[in-house]
């Protein structure tokens, strides 16, 4: 079973690669690859007439990790990470507008993101590439470099409850915080500790790790999650 998950593995770096959306026109591919799956292809979130984006107030204060075939460099997938920008005294995240800010008491605000918008698209996915379980922790590596870039402890998101399924199998563990809310569908409202979710995964998971953090050398330590941690590494070639 590794050795499958390891070709697979091999066969998603040849395909794709990650970033992160660095210029208004990325964030406008981005945007306009969540118009296709969240309106087109799910129908989750209602139409606008005569817009082919998908975008709301978050997205100018949002880390957008990109996934782009190698191939033709077009944009097959994305997630974003949004640090709360109100702090402890008035958190300001995007699930507040579905949840009780009580959920989120016990996290440390300050150092706290909020990951959201996972989108995949159907179309622009190679024949014979991996399945959206392993596509979507491609995604989490670049999640899990913009955390570090942050200074972030903790990750706080609002899941469809097979994601979050999907997540724990893969050795990412989220906390439910509460009932399922109804946000667009059912969603889970969850919680991690960055540290601990990373070395939860290393210890039962080792290969997933081992993909979701990166190359060796600049594998993240469970420990630089720790809160005031003042480690930042360098975003991958």
């Amino acid at each position: 079973m590794e050795h499958q998950r390891i070709d697979a593995f091999s066969t998603i770096d040849r395909h794709f690669f990650v970033e992160f959306a660095q210029t208004p026109d990325t964030v406008r591919e981005v945007q306009h690859l969540r118009h296709q799956v969240f309106r087109t292809e799910r129908g989750i979130l209602p139409a606008r007439p005569g817009s082919a984006i998908e975008a709301d107030e978050y997205d100018a204060e949002s880390r957008h990790v990109v996934l782009r075939d190698r191939l033709d460099g077009q944009v097959v997938g994305t997630a974003r990470l949004v640090a709360n920008a109100g702090g402890a005294a008035r958190p300001d995240l995007p699930m507040l507008r579905y949840c009780s800010p009580d959920l989120l008491r016990h996290l440390p605000l300050r150092t706290t993101g909020e990951i959201s918008r996972f989108a995949l698209s159907k179309r622009r996915r190679p024949i014979g590439t991996p399945p959206d379980r392993l596509l979507r922790l491609a995604l989490m590596r670049g999640i899990l470099r913009a955390s570090l870039e942050l200074g972030l402890t903790h990750w706080c998101a609002l899941m469809e409850p097979t994601l979050l399924r999907l997540m724990r199998s893969s050795g990412i563990r989220f906390s439910p915080l509460g009932p399922l809310v109804e946000a667009f569908g059912l969603r889970q409202p969850s919680a991690a500790t960055i540290g601990h979710a990373l070395a939860d995964g290393r210890d039962r998971h080792p290969d997933l790790y081992r993909f979701v953090a990166g190359a060796p050398e600049s594998t993240p330590r469970p420990e630089a999650f720790r809160p005031h941690s003042p480690l930042f590494l360098p975003a991958p070639p």
